[in-house]
């Protein structure tokens, strides 16, 4: 049996291949049938916007079958997304039996694709609106954050005498939950949109802090030798050897301190704040408005999974010979 590369579509022949690169032209198919087809019993309201949805997969879909056809530069990349999209179509197919068609999951908690996509249509204005705001809120918190992460994890890890008073105070300090600083950082900034900037920062600058000082620390000693034997100084040493060494660990805090700072967003957005993606479902939630809760939460699913593929790309583009080591 054939094997890949880690992260790779398992190899396949001719009719396997054919088989999987038609698979989502298959399930978009099924979609539209199964949805047409059979009743509604969670809701006698027809939306359009699911069906159309449906047709643009399975227009999509066919396009990746003619691409795999027309262009053989181009099929390994066909083969690989194709059982995804597939895959997804399923899942689709699923969330719509199981809510809409067979009303095994009851309203208002659980509603189908047709309203979640047409909540999604209705508010899209203030949804775009609030994923602004949570995009510079995000940032604000997650660069100062950061900022601080590097200042503190380079003067930890090099220095003997900050490492000795320091490390005690991360102990202590550092593994506390950013959200239970709430109250704290409610008392100290009366702005709603600093106080949720400092605990998204707080968030980052733990693991940011305790990554970068690993990294600092734990720099071969022998590049620090090499460095001195040839007259280089404290500051060329810092800056030109050891941060350039420690960058996997410094990347690694990056990463942690951005799915810290996620959660922390959510729980920031809802003291205080009047916008943002949390607050909107903070919001929603309290209309019992679900569906307009579950297009929220499609959104923020894209919206950190698209800054975590960024992330990713940086990563490989600054650690070159990292690449591919961690798949995203």
């Amino acid at each position: 049996m054939a094997t890949g590369p880690a992260g790779a579509a398992p190899a396949a022949g001719g009719g396997l291949a054919a088989a999987a690169v038609l698979s989502p032209t298959v399930a978009a198919a099924c979609a539209l049938a199964l949805h047409w087809t059979l009743p509604s019993r969670q809701s006698p309201v027809p939306t359009r916007l699911y069906p159309i949805l449906l047709e643009g997969l399975l227009a999509v879909s066919i396009v990746v079958a003619v691409v795999h056809w027309a262009w053989p530069r181009l099929r390994p990349w066909a083969r690989h997304h194709a059982p995804l999209m597939a895959g997804g179509i399923v899942a689709l197919v699923i969330w719509d039996l199981v809510t809409l068609k067979l009303a095994l999951m009851p309203l208002p908690y659980f509603p189908g694709p047709d309203m979640v996509f047409q909540g999604m249509w209705d508010d899209r204005g203030m949804l775009f609106e609030s994923a602004y705001h949570s995009l510079i809120l995000l940032f604000t918190g997650y660069f100062a954050g950061v900022a601080a992460g590097l200042v503190s994890g380079i003067l930890i890890g090099w220095f003997r005498n900050v490492r000795y008073w320091g490390m005690p105070v991360m102990k202590v300090v550092g593994p506390i939950p950013a959200t239970a600083y709430i109250p704290l950082v409610m008392a100290l900034f009366s702005n709603a949109f600093v106080s949720g900037s400092a605990l998204i920062a707080m968030a980052v600058w733990f693991p940011m802090t305790m990554l970068t000082a690993s990294g600092i620390a734990n720099v071969p000693v022998s590049y620090l030798d090499v460095g001195g034997t040839l007259g280089a100084g404290r500051r060329y040493l810092i800056f030109r050897v050891a941060i350039p060494a420690a960058m996997p660990s410094i990347f690694l805090g990056l990463f942690m301190g951005l799915g810290a700072s996620f959660l922390t967003l959510i729980a920031a957005e809802t003291v205080g704040v009047k916008a943002g993606l949390g607050w909107y479902l903070k919001w929603q939630q309290g209309y019992v408005e679900y569906a307009k809760v579950y297009a929220a939460l499609i959104i923020m699913a894209a919206f950190f999974s698209g800054l975590m593929t960024l992330l990713f790309a940086v990563r490989d583009r600054v650690l070159g010979w990292q690449k591919g080591v961690i798949r995203w």
